[in-house]
């Protein structure tokens, strides 16, 4: 906080600096394909320069005194058509307000009646107030006020001349300019500022020529719609509507302002200046509500919020310069979040793809006891893809957060029965499921798949300790059924020594041993010791459902851990447990096809 309170504060003491300098990035940013485009031809650098520049400002140049003349021009124009404005102004006011008025008129002129005839009192005498004498140099104040004036038009053009300066050297050192950046940011971070700089350079480029294309086609629009209701100028007005789209949010009310008081002024009825209205809510709604944020959104990573919230925040800091580049800046500080980790809260409070996955949505929806949402959440992940990447991606992942804020004390047992309740009933209602084929998939020759020939391959499914490794049990379960495996579900406590001895005579039985962090692995390794010494030549599988893979310990030294029942394999998934039983079905398959 400290720091981003410093970079505001240098923001705003630097600002005469830095929004020519901002100005210039923006404006390289949209001539600099053209330079490449050039160089590629085997133009020379500064001959590509200087020709992509001299256009660029030119058409910049032309179009702003062409349209300041033809505004100056109706400007002038104005003042003729005073009494048609005030006639339409005198219509609007109804009858009830004209004769409030003319009781107040009347009210005034009374008690002015009542204060000049009776005499004044000691107290009403009007009293002298003594002026202060100043001696005023005319000499000198004409000088300041010619001074004052020179700089209103100094300034401007001194702001344009640096931006233009500004806006050359980029062109020219853009290359010199990267590397200065990436060694300030360090060799070990050159990846990391090399991906920043080349996405924020594409989504700013992206992003401002989209903006001057949905500019160009909404004053284009609005102009032939002016032009249709009969409106003066229409030319104009729509080019100026094109340019003031720039400004964001202001420029777009002040492109209606104008040719609204215009058609005030030339028309003798109402119904041009409510065309000219609906003309305007039209194209806005649709721009605003359709394109541009199919547009603008998917180029800038920025969310509509977001970009009013910055909008708001760079016009305070810079005016409206800031409005006007404050799109370019926040896709700046957006691709800083995505790219640094210590600016990461960036990206989340401010980018598009800040959305809560589908197992931290189910479990909120969950923690406020909203079964509904919680099934439609899982319904919508659901659709047209498989059983076991719902239970992986959301359901046991939800499961394990449960677990985690219950060994916490972070959560209730009430909330906590609501969760596994809720499961639950899921897993159950999912038990005939049948996954959606493609409505615009092609039908295909069917194949002809190998199954084993030998299915009594059954499979036993032992839960840990809690009811959270009872619905894993159940998933499991439920899908090896689904893949025509017989399937037995124990709870730790029910494995007794006869039940383990009856299945030693079925050395083709796998043991499941099922159990979910944290605090499983001692306890499913105390289970698997137990199991291996019963069945010393069955497979046994211990799953340690959505278990974060250590990288400095392989599934060997794992598997090491369990002392001397060790099993045959570890799976942290349904998914790897389903592959692992349907590769040992076939494997024994193929033995008994060949005897």
């Amino acid at each position: 906080m400290l720091l981003l309170a410093v970079i505001v504060l240098i923001l705003y003491f630097a600002r005469d600096l830095l929004i020519p300098l901002t100005f210039a990035l923006t404006l390289s940013f949209v001539l600099a394909p053209a330079v490449s485009r050039l160089e590629r031809r085997r133009v020379p650098r500064v001959l590509a320069v200087a020709l992509t520049c001299i256009v660029a400002f030119i058409g910049i140049f032309s179009v702003g005194y062409v349209v300041s003349r033809q505004l100056l021009n109706v400007a002038n124009d104005l003042p003729a058509y005073r009494l048609n404005i005030q006639r339409k102004m005198a219509t609007v006011h109804s009858p009830a307000e004209q004769s409030l008025e003319k009781a107040f008129n009347a009210v005034e002129g009374i008690s002015g009646d009542i204060t000049t005839t009776a005499p004044p009192t000691a107290l009403q005498q009007p009293l002298t107030q003594i002026q202060p004498v100043r001696v005023v140099d005319t000499d000198r104040s004409q000088l300041q006020a010619t001074a004052d004036l020179l700089m209103r038009f100094l300034r401007p053009i001194g702001t344009v001349g640096v931006v233009i300066v500004f806006s050359i050297y980029l062109l020219m050192k853009r290359e010199e300019l990267r590397h200065r950046i990436l060694l300030l940011a360090g060799m070990g971070r050159i990846n990391l500022m090399t991906q920043a700089l080349q996405e924020a350079a594409t989504r700013i480029s992206q992003y401002l020529l989209f903006q001057l294309a949905v500019n160009a086609a909404y004053g284009i629009l609005f102009g032939g719609g002016l032009y249709l209701i009969g409106v003066p100028d229409a030319t104009l007005w729509g080019a100026l509507a094109g340019i003031l789209r720039i400004v964001p949010y202001v420029g777009t009310a002040t492109s209606l302002a104008l040719p609204l008081i215009v058609s005030l002024a030339i028309s003798t009825t109402w119904l041009p200046p409510i065309l000219i209205l609906g003309l305007f809510l039209a194209l806005e709604l649709t721009a605003t509500n359709f394109v541009e944020p199919w547009l603008y959104s998917t180029r800038t990573g920025i969310s509509s919020l977001a970009l009013l919230a910055m909008a708001i925040f760079w016009a305070l800091l810079w005016g409206w310069p800031g409005l006007i580049l404050s799109t370019p800046l926040t896709v700046c500080i957006v691709v800083l979040g995505r790219h640094v980790p210590q600016l990461s809260f960036l990206h989340t409070l401010l980018g598009t793809d800040a959305e809560l996955s589908a197992e931290a949505l189910f479990y909120e929806r969950l923690l406020a006891m909203d079964q509904q949402e919680a099934r439609a959440v899982a319904n919508r992940f659901l659709d047209g893809k498989p059983l076991v990447e719902l239970y992986d991606s959301v359901l046991i992942p939800s499961l394990a957060l449960v677990e985690q804020d219950r060994h916490q004390g972070n959560l209730d047992d009430k909330r906590s029965d609501f969760f596994f309740l809720t499961i639950g009933e899921i897993v159950a209602e999912l038990t005939d499921y049948h996954q959606k084929e493609p409505a615009d998939s092609a039908p295909t020759t069917p194949r002809r798949i190998s199954r084993p020939v030998e299915t009594d391959f059954a499979v036993v499914c032992i839960s840990v300790s809690d009811q959270a490794d009872e619905l894993t049990t159940l998933m499991l379960g439920q899908l090896m059924e689904r893949a025509s495996h017989p399937t037995l579900l124990l709870s730790a406590a029910s494995v007794a020594g006869e039940i383990l001895d009856s299945l030693a005579a079925e050395p083709t039985t796998v043991v499941f041993i099922s159990a979910l962090p944290p605090f499983a692995f001692s306890q499913a390794r105390a289970i698997c010791q137990r199991v291996r010494s019963h069945l010393p030549n069955n497979r046994i599988v211990v799953g340690l459902w959505n278990s974060p893979s250590d990288p400095d310990q392989t599934p060997e030294q794992l598997i090491e851990r369990f002392g001397s029942g060790k099993p045959n394999t570890i799976v942290t998934s349904l998914a790897q447990a389903l592959q692992q039983v349907t590769n040992w079905h076939l494997q024994q398959s193929s033995q008994f096809m060949r005897f």
